[in-house]
């Protein structure tokens, strides 16, 4: 049978796992049933984009989430593409059936006032170390949560940061983005002293490091994806947000730069997005944030 010459392609050609194939026959298996009166002589020549799209829809009449319509769909693309490749048909009738959209859950972030805390009780505790006392390590994690939570930065863009991208005079950070985009961002007082800081420490510490040095370092070499990752989670572990991840603290300062009034232009250039669409999601974290506090302060809405 088609279908499973199908199966055996997506197993032995395509190296796909078990648990797919299952899944895909399943589903070409079902829309074989609901097409034709007779499953066992199926002729996918006969199919038509108005076959599928009737299909699609009656799935969605009984309920099915937009995930799973979209996952029957593609199992109907990676079938007639097999078919395509082996001359059974001459033409695709999924070719122009659009895939359902994923509903977009609104990112994540730590609270204004629970990152705020964070921050104070780290500084609290490097200021009170005693002097001589080895704080590299609070103090570079202090350093990492403010520049991330401060700039809005991606973690790449963090990692990547050299001594020679941050400009103490003129309080600015050259940022490398994606596909190598750079971008300047300014940087407040407070976190251009909080970087001086750390480089005489580091200096003093690793000092065979070259001339321009990378501005975060675990045990001398430049820190990595993993462990800024690992950092970040230790430091957000009070937070309230469900990730508690580098990106969340990005999410933040998009949020906290909306809700404070910024207008939407500005946070587009700090996060270093190309559209004005993607820089958009967070309108709606801020209305959300509104809405809470509404709902939490005014009598009317109490009632």
């Amino acid at each position: 049978m088609i279908i499973d010459d199908f199966s055996s392609y997506l197993l032995y050609e395509l190296n796909r796992s078990p648990l797919t194939v299952e899944a895909y026959g399943r589903d070409i298996t079902r829309f074989a049933e609901w097409v034709s009166s007779d499953p066992g002589n199926f002729d996918p020549a006969a199919t038509t984009p108005a076959d599928i799209r009737a299909w699609i829809a009656s799935l969605a009449r009984e309920g099915q989430t937009a995930r799973t319509l979209r996952r029957k769909a593609q199992s109907l693309r990676a079938f007639y593409k097999f078919l395509r490749k082996r001359s059974f048909v001459e033409e695709n009738p999924t070719r122009d059936i659009s895939l359902p959209k994923l509903p977009k859950p609104l990112p994540d972030h730590v609270r204004m006032e629970e990152i705020e805390k964070i921050l104070a009780d780290d500084e609290a505790l490097i200021h009170e170390a005693a002097d001589g006392e080895d704080i590299e390590e609070e103090l570079r994690n202090y350093l990492i949560i403010e520049t991330l939570y401060t700039l809005g930065i991606r973690r790449a863009e963090l990692i990547a940061l050299n001594d020679r991208d941050i400009s103490f005079s003129a309080a600015e950070m050259k940022v490398t983005g994606k596909r190598s985009k750079q971008r300047i961002v300014p940087v407040p007082q407070k976190l251009l002293d909080t970087i001086r800081r750390w480089q005489q420490l580091r200096d003093s510490i690793w000092t065979d490091l070259p001339a321009d040095s990378p501005l975060f370092v675990v045990k001398g070499k430049r820190i990595s994806p993993s462990q800024v990752y690992t950092i970040v989670k230790k430091e957000l572990s009070s937070s309230s947000a469900r990730h508690k991840s580098p990106h969340a603290l990005r999410h933040s300062f998009a949020t906290a730069m909306l809700n404070e009034g910024a207008d939407l232009n500005s946070v587009k250039e700090f996060l270093g997005h190309s559209s004005l669409s993607t820089t958009q999601i967070y309108t709606h974290i801020s209305f959300a944030e509104m809405k809470k506090a509404y709902l939490n302060a005014h009598p009317r809405a109490k009632k």
